[in-house]
């Protein structure tokens, strides 16, 4: 009985580690934000000009709507959407709705519906696998995940998801397309009915710089971790910026250890009100004390 709680928990980590990382992926797109937009004299001037202001005004938005597809190879794909904020840290509300992969698989195998939903907040999140999973949490439906508590247990891949999950800020896309040293402006497109100017630029583990991002040394180092756990040495960002100067569209692709890592995230409503609210103390169990009960989850390292 132990052993099979053990392994579903640690399919419930999996699965709360992999929708994290979706968050981590996550931008903005277009309503909010104040004025018409024109961009100055001077981020006319260089794409790397116009993508500081870019950054500015978006990690200024405080919040926005998110929805997008994500693959990890033969592991995930899957979709998800929501509201986020990044005010104060990271806070909250995707839904996670695995249409494949081996992550998928698990999660139904260990009772889940193939489901998940994420509340996100400052120094901690809830996942709620499913009803079918309650069943091994004494009747409980949501999973309290402490990052402080998760950077223990993973030492410093665990230290990594804790920085991954608080820094996942829409302007993150945008410090790693400046970081990456190699930015070029596209051109003008449509994005849902929007015209936006496409940036693209390819980032190369080895010689991410922070020069001309706003990454101190520990982001950048941080950044650097995160992309190789996952076994990433290239990764080419685009991003669609509206004449707000805020994020309608974001892709990436990589490969990754799995396989090929491809993400395609669209944000809107500039603003939007995030839920606030934790799961009911009596419908909670904190991870930890799965822990002890079952013993050491797999997908903890």
């Amino acid at each position: 009985m132990r052993t099979s709680t053990a392994r579903r928990m640690g399919t419930a980590l999996a699965a709360a580690a992999a929708l994290t990382s979706m968050a981590a992926c996550s931008g903005s797109d277009g309503a909010g934000g104040s004025g018409k937009g024109k961009a100055d004299a001077v981020a006319k001037a260089s794409p790397v000009a116009a993508l500081k202001q870019v950054q500015q005004k978006t990690g200024g938005a405080r919040s926005a709507k998110v929805e997008g597809t994500t693959e990890m190879g033969s592991a995930v794909s899957m979709k998800q959407s929501g509201a986020i904020g990044w005010a104060d840290g990271l806070s909250g509300a995707l839904t996670i709705t695995y249409t494949g992969g081996t992550m998928g698989e698990a999660l139904k195998k260990a009772g889940g519906d193939g489901s998940v939903e994420a509340r996100y907040f400052k120094d901690e999140y809830y996942a709620n696998l499913g009803a079918g999973m309650a069943a091994n949490t004494g009747g409980k439906n949501w999973i309290r995940y402490s990052y402080k508590d998760l950077a223990e247990l993973g030492g410093a891949s665990g230290d990594v998801m804790k920085d991954q999950i608080q820094n996942s800020t829409p302007d993150q896309g945008v410090k790693a397309l400046l970081a990456s040293g190699d930015v070029k402006k596209v051109g003008q497109e449509d994005v849902r009915g929007v015209s936006a100017t496409h940036y693209s630029g390819t980032i190369d583990v080895a010689e991410l710089t922070a020069k001309n991002s706003d990454l101190d040394a520990q982001q950048l180092a941080a950044f650097k971790e995160q992309l190789a756990l996952a076994g990433v040495t290239t990764q080419t960002v685009d991003i669609w910026v509206d004449e707000n100067d805020l994020l309608v569209k974001k892709t990436e692709r990589g490969e990754m250890k799995t396989g090929t890592f491809n993400s395609t995230l669209f944000y809107s409503d500039y603003g939007t009100e995030v839920p606030s609210d934790r799961p009911e103390a009596s419908d909670t169990v904190d991870f930890k004390e799965l822990l002890k009960q079952g013993g050491t989850p797999g997908g903890a390292s």
